[in-house]
């Protein structure tokens, strides 16, 4: 070890030491279904009258601290409860850090089932809270009493629910979210990443339950570029978690585009009806597979499936060099051993999925 190094061992916190950074593929030359985006571009139509909404933008300026004129579209465009307050974040994943930043001290203990989205448990370490990981059960399902059990035990500051979940793709019902949501003695956080693919949503309830938030984010929508999320809440928590906001977080493009598109999302429900329309083609064609893998049900613009004989790493190699980039879980935790995540494409693309992965499977 060198003398940098040492040092650099010296400063650095010890759970930011043990961690891995965050690691994004290169996507270029594949077609691209590893990252839950939504894949049809805009309209032409509508990239027009975009350009000449930006052309107003004065980006000399700081944008509009609050957003108001942003926070009220999205009122609008999601139906937000008349009581609740909102906060903006550079995606959700700005807002999940703001919420842990805020909490009471580092023997608060955070608290989700998994395997779930990453970036829980990653922000709580790298602000060294204690993350407990309650297991799904062997089909994904919540585990209510496995959950009610913990909740007694650790007491947690923070439950994040997401729902559906990613990766799995499921959501957990509505009474078994409610049942933990009346039992925890501290903040909730019901994360509504992919409500758009979603039979259901907890946003009209955060007025009737003191400790449930609902978080979202406009990425899965088709608005990835933007980096642009919310939370849903009572005012008590939302007056508190914006005093750890950065200011000017959402800075004028985001907030002119998110505007400009939640004016007028007619092309963005399109979009999603043709994606919800995929699923069930290629929920349906996976299930055709059945000797050699186990696909599971999914409310969300992915699925995931887990291979019976194959090799994860050697299939989602051969569709690598098909061209096709999926995102590879089978080293991701003894849970999702054997399993892949497909994102639900253009009809096209998700042919040529199918095939390359009857090809892979038949190799």
């Amino acid at each position: 070890m060198n003398a940098l190094s040492r040092r650099v061992e010296a400063l650095i916190r010890p759970e930011i030491l043990a961690l891995s950074s965050y690691h994004v593929p290169d996507s270029t030359g594949y077609i691209k279904l590893d990252a839950m985006e939504n894949p049809y571009d805009w309209p032409v139509d509508v990239v027009e009258a975009w350009l000449e909404t930006l052309a107003r933008v004065q980006p000399n300026r700081y944008p509009d601290a609050a957003a108001d004129r942003l926070k009220q579209a999205i009122r609008q465009a999601h139906h937000i409860p008349e009581a609740a307050a909102l906060l903006l974040g550079n995606g959700s994943d700005e807002i999940i850090q703001m919420i842990l930043m805020a909490v009471a001290g580092r023997d608060v203990t955070v608290l989700a089932p998994e395997p779930t989205f990453v970036m829980y448990r990653q922000i709580s370490r790298c602000l060294g809270l204690s993350f407990i990981g309650v297991p799904l059960r062997s089909d994904f399902s919540l585990d209510l009493a496995a959950m009610r059990s913990a909740l007694e035990i650790h007491k947690p500051g923070v439950i994040f629910l997401a729902h559906p979940n990613n990766p799995t793709g499921n959501r957990f019902s509505s009474d078994e979210v409610l049942d933990i949501v009346q039992r925890a003695t501290g903040l909730v956080v019901v994360d509504e990443a992919y409500a758009p693919f979603a039979s259901h949503t907890c946003l009209p309830l955060v007025d009737q339950y003191p400790g449930l938030v609902v978080m979202r984010t406009l990425s899965k929508l088709g608005l990835a570029g933007l980096r642009l999320g919310y939370l849903a809440g009572q005012p008590a928590w939302i007056d508190q978690l914006d005093k750890v906001r950065l200011p000017y977080n959402i800075n004028v493009l985001t907030q002119a585009t998110a505007e400009f598109v939640l004016n007028d999302p007619a092309f963005l429900d399109h979009q999603v009806t043709a994606i919800l329309t995929e699923r069930a083609r290629l929920y349906s064609a996976l299930t055709g597979f059945e000797d050699d893998l186990e696909a599971y049900p999914s409310e969300a613009n992915f699925i995931l499936f887990r291979l019976k004989q194959a090799d994860a790493t050697q299939v989602h190699e051969h569709l690598k060099a098909a061209g096709i980039l999926i995102k590879n879980l089978d080293k991701a935790g003894p849970a999702l051993q054997g399993c892949l995540r497909v994102t639900v494409g253009k009809p096209l693309e998700n042919t040529r999925f199918l095939t390359a992965l009857a090809e892979a499977l038949s190799a």
